[in-house]
């Protein structure tokens, strides 16, 4: 049998460390896992109290809405005017998504036809992209360096497309290189979306994971972005909730309208107990998010402390839950996965491959902050020992 959508894909790196990972625990071995970007904090309480609660009632055990509840949508509306001061209609510019990620993907079965072409980051979260090309588009994409400008190479992308893409996908703070936004630079995308007909997705994951006083703007607060664009939001990071399964579409009607239709075709929505525990989180819990941030930062703080008394020289971020850190000089030409596989070996440290990013990834690898600061400091310490046996085998066949 051929499947033609499915063998476009290329192979899934990640699943290699994993399975490298999966053998050496196997075998005993203590691996420090920073791969995957898993929360390993639990959800708030309360959270969870609500979730039993409403799972006790049988007339929440029924089909449930493909779009989300109404007083979710609600909680969602209020939540965003809280936050950004951006005034939403519930009933046709929010739908509740099984995720962002599931939400990304069917809506780039909802607005994209074959052929049509796709602007997206390089390296980035692959279901950026890759739900696009599974949807038939053209996906082309601008570099993300962080020793780069952003927009310019995001111009310089745009304008080998021909100048005039249908969408444009963008992620700040953004999967895996942790680069950020300041105040301006939507305002110059949403700009040019009116001035060359495309509409954007912005995700904004990591709305609440920012460090040293940054806060990450949201792109539909800017004026005019409603009528090119749409917010994605998850409650996986900010609230520790990522088994849960609860994301979020905001902002253009149409685009919204578009995705809300055809989850009608596919789904009834997310268990309706969940829905209801992810109203109280957005309507009651507003200090969590900093709480977990606080968290986030300090076992930044400790992982690159530790990498750079290693010798890897790696920066401090301003958001994510990730440090994406250039491989050493000496290891470079081996490329990101080599690179994670000798990590594992040699250092019982498991990290993410840039390579699986795309392409112009394959420079660094992707550490996520979800392991104690007690263990992030053993790993660091690890990795420390590696790059000095190393060095001192260099010298010595020098020598």
């Amino acid at each position: 049998m051929e499947f033609k959508r499915i063998n476009q894909l290329p192979p899934y790196v990640f699943s290699i460390v994993n399975e490298m990972k999966v053998e050496f625990r196997r075998r005993g071995e203590d691996i420090i896992d920073l791969g995957m970007g898993n929360p390993d904090l639990p959800t708030p309480p309360p959270i969870v109290e609500k979730l039993v609660e409403a799972a006790r009632n049988p007339r929440n055990h029924r089909y449930s809405a493909s779009k989300g509840i109404p007083k979710l949508r609600e909680a969602i509306c209020s939540w965003y005017l809280r936050h950004y001061g951006v005034l939403l209609n519930p009933d046709c510019e929010a739908v509740v998504t099984i995720g962002s990620k599931e939400g990304i993907a069917h809506l780039a079965l909802a607005t994209i036809d074959r052929g049509d072409k796709v602007l997206v980051p390089n390296p980035t979260y692959p279901i950026h992209a890759f739900s696009f090309a599974m949807a038939g588009a053209e996906v082309c994409s601008f570099p993300m360096h962080p020793d780069r400008n952003s927009w310019t190479d995001f111009m310089e992308a745009l304008e080998k497309t021909g100048g005039y893409p249908k969408a444009v996908l963008l992620c700040y703070p953004h999967n895996p290189t942790t680069l950020t936004v300041e105040d301006g630079f939507f305002e110059k995308v949403v700009a040019l979306a009116h001035e060359r007909g495309f509409f954007v997705i912005h995700d904004l994951a990591y709305a609440d994971i920012t460090f040293g006083g940054y806060k990450a703007p949201s792109f539909l607060a800017v004026p005019g972005a409603r009528e090119v664009g749409a917010e994605f939001f998850t409650l996986s990071k900010s609230y520790n909730m990522p088994g849960w399964r609860v994301g979020f579409l905001v902002g253009n009607s149409q685009i919204v309208g578009a995705l809300t239709r055809l989850k009608s075709y596919l789904d009834y929505g997310m268990f309706q107990p969940i829905q209801i525990a992810s109203i109280l989180a957005l309507n009651q819990m507003d200090g969590i998010p900093a709480q977990i941030s606080n968290i986030y930062e300090k076992r930044c703080k400790v992982l690159v402390d530790g990498l750079n008394r290693a010798g890897w020289g790696v920066t401090m971020p301003k958001g994510s839950m990730f440090l994406w850190g250039r491989i050493p000089a000496m290891y470079r030409h081996t490329g990101s996965l080599e690179f994670a596989k000798l990590l594992m070996s040699e250092a019982r440290v498991g990290v993410s491959p840039g390579i699986g990013f795309g392409s112009e990834g394959d420079e660094y690898v992707r550490f996520a902050l979800v392991e104690n600061e007690n263990r992030i400091r053993q790993a660091t310490m690890n990795i420390k020992r590696f790059l000095a046996r190393t060095e001192k085998a260099e010298v010595g066949e020098l020598g």
